[in-house]
């Protein structure tokens, strides 16, 4: 089984950390210290948030600002619309921000927000009966 490690610049890593907790996902504190926090989305899926100085160690290149370019965007499948429009209204209350208007096709339904460092993240759920095959 594979597992995702997606590694995020973040300004300020106590804040970051209680962003995600907010949101219902864990640190794991055995890959977590003063600049880097280890947030457990999934057993498969972990978002490693890097304070920008330790980022920096690990890049070339000069960290985008998130909140005025876009890099890339973090799809987070749900098991619901409900479940989508939860974790949507947990990232508004914990300080995040709505980045597009809400999604639906009827067979697929989503939202996004941005988290404090200005990272989108597209919440998606898809009807089981839609999907081919």
């Amino acid at each position: 089984m594979r597992m995702i490690f997606v590694n995020l610049p973040v300004k300020d890593i106590v804040e970051a950390r209680a962003f995600y907790a907010e949101l219902g996902f864990p640190h794991n504190p055995a890959f977590s210290d003063d600049s880097a926090t280890c947030i457990v989305i999934s057993e498969q899926i972990y978002a490693m948030l890097l304070q920008h100085e330790r980022f920096s160690t690990f890049v070339r290149q000069p960290i985008a600002d998130a909140n005025t370019t876009t890099q890339v965007l973090l799809a987070l499948s749900c098991d619901s619309r409900g479940e989508v429009d939860a974790l949507h209204a947990k990232a508004l209350a914990a300080g995040g921000r709505d980045w597009m208007p809400a999604q639906d096709h009827g067979f697929m339904y989503g939202r996004s927000f941005q988290d404090l460092d200005g990272h989108v993240w597209e919440l998606t759920w898809m009807d089981p009966a839609s999907i081919p095959g």
